[in-house]
């Protein structure tokens, strides 16, 4: 395929289709062509662009982290597509992972080290520095580095934490981890991935739900999430059928953001809020089929169609986009940039050139987001690859750095002529800082916790863990900040003091702040509390978004008590929130026959209201296909509706279904 094709394909317009190969090579380098460029891009009010690293000290930088100190850690894609592609491998010896470190405060890195170099990181497509361990994704494996002596050179070969997750050489591989406030790993596959191995290869990870991770729908397929301790146990498995799931970002409540690529050219990339142990529709649930395969009620229009929105079971898009190559994703929970940034997302796309943030507003049970343009460029060769936050809330931006993005293409072909960017954005004039830390005390330890860079909290998470009972008083003060984020940040490690877990649930769920309420319920789920007296207690919240999470809460559950408590829930269902008759669904699961029967009997077998309908429209009761057909055959059901309804019995397995549709036909002929 010829350039100008794959951009074609990748949805890319607004570079020139018909440059030839020859002007790329004239493409200007170096740290002064780097400045040039950076002084032409738009940025938002009030902030400033600089170059804080180029060419030749970082090449096609694919992903990044900003460790606790300051320091820029790039994994490269020199040897980008090698395996495939006619150029072979750019760079002998295999791609690196460089270190750029500011070392005199200027805002410019002024030292690049080379940490590892090797061919089993070649295009990596993540990288996560946690203290002296550094976490590396390239299918098939996830890399542990260790640092023990940091001295900036791993200390010997990674041992693997993974293995056998597909997508070689591919960009819809395994993708980045991040370190969660709850001192657990995040990290997500696209859909070439599809799988996760032990270390040695020889067997499927088996995950908390006891499925094995691999997409042959039973239940998982195409691109999913995880979550798992920092030593790969305990692997949970909390989101799937997703495209391209470049990577996934997790905010100190507990909550999952993600972006995900359509198919290309069909104006579809979307923002998800990542609702745990849900289906993102890239396929259909149960044959796998393509969106653009017939289906009964289909969305007219191809970006909505493209994720499957009219199926029963799939969770809704927070944003789409239209067309791009999205790729790195943060929360910025920092206070140097506008209002507007905090506490919200910021995400790379490298098809339109720009970095946006999504700020979110609350609706229903989940939530609406607008767009703002951080910076963006109209030079052809701004390709934003990663985003993440340094210690003083500076953003800094890697910028792959080509004509062209997706397809499988780079236009730069030669390691002598290759670039590369990292960019620094903050307020103007803003030189950085780098607090320093003491992590010998409980109170360094958990001011530490305040950073708005993730590396840093993840040191102080584990320093605190590990002062435990010690550090009580001093996260009790952070516990009590009127910064909602640094409190449910001290609940997460208030609640992991040995014998205070229930103690401080029980003040979480109480707490006048849904946030902080819903991050009580997540750490008791995670701890393996006793679920059912506190959804007993939060079912009539005022708060939709707390009534999800009670929904989900569910799910799996064994006490007898459930259903009645899942049936007050759906009974709160407006018949219009579909984030929340998701939710209602995911709780449901493997329980839907007690489910469906507590609801009707709460009603008095009452089914013919909208809200009812819904709950009936995402159920997968054996009671359900008979209560299809009385929708299907009421008076009061449109014709638009009745495709709706009669689409919901292609989800249906139990017996009931064959008769019910036989009943339906019939009474057709009559």
């Amino acid at each position: 395929m010829n350039l100008a094709a794959h951009l074609r394909a990748a949805g890319i317009a607004a570079l020139a289709l018909a440059a030839a190969p020859a002007a790329f090579a004239q493409h200007a380098h170096g740290h002064a062509a780097a400045r040039t460029m950076a002084d032409t891009m738009a940025v938002y009010p009030g902030l400033a662009v600089g170059v804080f690293a180029a060419e030749p000290d970082v090449v096609n930088p694919t992903n990044m982290d900003v460790d606790s100190k300051g320091r820029v850690w790039i994994t490269e894609g020199a040897n980008y597509r090698s395996t495939f592609q006619k150029w072979g491998k750019l760079r002998p010896g295999g791609d690196r992972i460089q270190i750029l470190e500011d070392t005199d405060g200027d805002g410019v890195a002024d030292k690049a080290t080379t940490f590892y170099q090797g061919e089993e990181i070649n295009a990596a497509l993540g990288i996560c520095v946690l203290g002296d361990t550094v976490i590396v994704s390239r299918s098939p494996d996830i890399l542990v580095f260790q640092d023990k002596n940091h001295d900036l050179k791993a200390d010997g070969p990674p041992r693997k934490l993974f293995s056998g997750i597909a997508g070689v050489d591919h960009d819809h591989g395994a993708h980045a981890f991040s370190f969660g406030p709850d001192g657990k790993l995040y990290f997500n596959v696209g859909n070439e991935g599809r799988q996760l191995k032990t270390a040695d290869g020889t067997n499927w990870i088996v995950d908390a739900d006891g499925n094995e991770v691999r997409g042959h729908r039973k239940p998982y397929q195409q691109g999913l999430v995880f979550r798992c301790d920092p030593d790969g146990s305990h692997l949970e498995t909390l989101g799937w059928n997703f495209r391209n799931n470049f990577e996934v970002a997790v905010d100190s409540f507990g909550t999952l953001w993600q972006s995900d690529n359509d198919d290309d050219g069909n104006k579809g990339v979307r923002i998800n809020f990542v609702m745990e142990f849900g289906n993102y529709g890239y396929t259909d649930e149960f044959t796998g089929a393509g969106w653009g395969d017939k289906r009964t009620g289909m969305e007219e229009d191809i970006p909505r169609r493209h994720w499957h929105l009219n199926d029963p079971g799939v969770v809704p898009n927070l944003l789409q986009t239209g067309a791009g190559s999205p790729t790195g994703i943060a929360v910025y929970e920092g206070d140097l940039l506008p209002e507007v940034f905090r506490g919200q997302i910021i995400h790379c796309d490298a098809g339109p050139r720009v970095v946006r943030a999504y700020p979110v507003r609350k609706q229903g049970a989940g939530y609406s987001a607008e767009i703002v343009d951080l910076v963006s460029s109209a030079d052809g060769w701004f390709r934003p690859s990663d985003v993440t936050v340094g210690p003083d809330g500076s953003v800094y931006v890697a910028d792959w750095n080509d004509a062209g993005v997706g397809g499988h293409y780079m236009a730069d072909q030669d390691l002598a002529t290759m670039t590369g960017r990292v960019y620094r954005i903050a307020p103007k004039g803003h030189r950085p800082t780098v607090p320093k830390l003491d992590l010998s005390t409980p109170a360094g330890a958990v001011a530490a916790l305040k950073s708005p860079n993730n590396a840093t909290r993840c040191v102080a998470w584990q320093a605190v863990h590990e002062i435990g009972a010690a550090a009580e008083a001093n996260l009790g003060k952070l516990w009590s900040d009127a910064n909602p984020r640094f409190r449910a940040r001290a609940l997460h490690l208030l609640a992991r003091i040995d014998g205070r877990a229930a103690t401080y649930v029980a003040a979480a769920i109480k707490d006048p702040d849904a946030d902080i309420r819903i991050a009580g319920l997540r750490i008791a789920r995670e701890l393996h509390l006793d679920i059912v007296p506190i959804v007993r207690q939060l079912a009539s919240d005022p708060d939709r978004q707390v009534l999800r999470e009670c929904a989900i809460a569910l799910r799996h559950h064994k006490s007898p008590e459930a259903p009645a408590l899942w049936a007050k829930l759906a009974d709160r269902h407006d018949g219009k929130d579909r984030w929340y008759l998701e939710a209602l669904g995911i709780g449901a699961d493997k329980n839907w026959d007690a489910c469906l029967a507590a609801f009707l009997q709460a009603r008095g077998g009452q089914w013919n209201t909208t809200s009812a309908r819904e709950v009936i429209w995402r159920s997968r009761a054996k009671a359900t296909p008979s209560l299809l057909v009385k929708i299907v055959r009421d008076a009061s059901t449109g014709e638009k509706e009745k495709q709706r309804f009669m689409r919901a019995f292609d989800f249906q397995s139990s017996p009931e279904k064959d008769a019910a549709l036989v009943e339906l036909l019939t009474s057709s002929t009559r």
